[in-house]
């Protein structure tokens, strides 16, 4: 037995048994860290207890004295024990300390602290899934995606800086693309804007939660489309603010009259363009009442216009935000749709009333990055290839959904409604009570599809809120007729109905 000072002799013990060795075994030094540490936190080895020199202790273990000495600058730099003239002592520690430290080495069955209380109202809708299958609401065609043009485009921007763009960019995002999106902006959309007023965000999602932080405080009432985003509502959620559901019909978000003054919004969030899930165009009239209405309330506007490019009938049809030049309006976009979800770049434009005050803040709370990704989808846009692009995808889709249309109206053989779908990557379809789609989803999934349930979406859905949300963007033409005709069978398997022969 080695000599200490340690009383206690189970603690001299303890620092004589031998260490594991073999195969499977962990280092020594490893292990006599990890042995020392739990003595200390156990107390099997007391507050002030002198530990032996490291040639004794290697001695006895057996272990070169190397090893016993890194183990005990480790054990000193993590403040379990004080080396000094005297020796190596163990540290004080409190009796709270010893407990909560305990636990992080071995833990117990203890709960851990309750999370913040917004979580519980942030419920999740999704599934686990796969969001290459087909029917997949919001998923572009990524096969069709110009690979080698964006490419060269990357390999241009990080030719022209390759040192810098590896560090921190500005936080409202490279000026390059800032000024970019700016312009396009305003051919494209009719957008009041310069490169100034936009931020640049961790896609449309990363926007929204910007819009909270900077115009609400917790309390405060946001209105949200039913059915509506999700991913608004849980960024609406997750900032404590009181969410007031505002249904939709054929023209869009509808506002009872009494809600401006016994329901006062901070922030009305609104798909005037192309409603999502359901399609709607939000009517000229309405538009201009809802920008009216807000600027007396004090209220601020989000315009989503998450798919706009992708108009199939007609001319895209220009955001809200243009109609005046001192618009209530945060203007969001993203090019999860147009170029490729995992990109995750999204924008936010500010309103002129607001955006100077509020860029010092945003410099301060965010940090700039993914400056490879910027200034590639600057060059993309600037080059011409994000307009042809968004040319060849225009076309695809508007065949897509067409031959969604016909396989609908040919086989789904059940009474449906097909709302809006004269723009985007969805159509939404609208079903009798009888047959449930979030059971239907489920089935669809099992099935290796993937369509949205439409009451999913909503609030407190209605009866009129039952269908399905299905995606065409990642599906090939050719393939609609068999997976609709699976989903005619799932839907009336549920119903009650026998499928009819194939």
């Amino acid at each position: 037995m080695i000599d200490t000072t340690l009383s206690d002799t189970a603690s001299a013990s303890l620092l004589s048994s031998p260490l594991s060795r073999g195969p499977g075994a962990l280092p020594r030094q490893r292990q006599l860290i990890q042995r020392l540490k739990q003595a200390i936190l156990a107390g099997q080895l007391p507050t002030g207890g002198k530990l032996p020199s490291s040639r004794a202790l290697s001695e006895e273990l057996d272990i070169s004295r190397n090893t016993v000495l890194i183990a005990y600058e480790q054990l000193t730099a993590e403040g379990y024990v004080i080396a000094d003239r005297q020796g190596t002592r163990v540290a004080p520690l409190s009796a709270a300390s010893r407990s909560a430290a305990s636990q992080a080495v071995a833990p117990a069955a203890a709960p851990l602290p309750a999370t913040a209380r917004r979580l519980s109202r942030i419920v999740s809708t999704r599934y686990a899934h796969d969001g290459s299958l087909p029917l997949t609401p919001g998923t572009p065609a990524l096969t069709q995606f110009p690979v080698n043009a964006w490419r060269r485009a990357q390999d241009r921007a990080l030719q022209a800086a390759p040192a810098t763009t590896l560090g921190y960019g500005h936080p409202a995002g490279e000026p390059a693309l800032r000024e970019a999106i700016a312009q396009y902006l305003r051919v494209s959309r009719g957008v009041h804007c310069d490169a100034s007023r936009i931020v640049i965000t961790e896609g449309a999602q990363g926007a929204l939660a910007l819009c909270v932080q900077l115009l609400t405080n917790a309390g405060d009432t946001a209105w949200l489309e039913d059915p509506g985003y999700r991913g608004a509502k849980s960024a609406f959620h997750a900032g404590d603010l009181n969410v007031v559901a505002m249904r939709v019909d054929a023209d869009g978000i509808v506002i009872p009259e009494d809600a401006w003054t016994t329901h006062p919004p901070r922030l009305i969030q609104t798909t005037p363009s192309h409603q999502y899930p359901t399609g709607a165009v939000l009517s000229l009239t309405r538009r201009l009442d809802l920008l009216e209405r807000a600027r007396r309330a004090g209220a601020w506007i989000i315009e989503d216009d998450y798919d706009s490019e992708f108009r199939h009938q007609g001319e895209p049809i220009a955001a809200m935000q243009g109609l005046s030049p001192d618009a209530p309006v945060l203007y969001v976009g993203t090019f999860s749709k147009t170029m490729f979800p995992a990109l995750r770049l999204g924008f936010l434009v500010l309103p002129q009333a607001i955006a100077a005050h509020a860029m010092p803040s945003i410099i301060e709370m965010l940090r700039g990055g993914h400056r490879l990704e910027q200034l590639t989808m600057a060059a993309f846009i600037e080059n011409g290839q994000f307009s042809r692009h968004l040319g060849r995808m225009r076309r695809l889709y508007r065949e897509r959904q067409a031959a969604l249309r016909d396989a609908l109206a040919t086989h789904l053989g059940i009474d449906h409604e097909v709302l809006g779908g004269h723009s985007g990557l969805h159509l939404t379809v609208r079903l009798p009570s009888a047959f449930p789609d979030v059971a239907i989803v489920e089935q669809a999934r099992k099935l290796g599809m993937n369509p949205g349930a439409l009451s999913s979406f909503a609030l407190v859905p209605r009866e009129e809120d039952n269908g399905l949300v299905i995606g065409y963007g990642n599906t090939g033409a050719e393939r609609f007729p068999a997976l609709v005709r699976r989903i005619r069978d799932v839907a009336l398997g549920l119903g009650g109905s026998t499928p009819p022969p194939r």
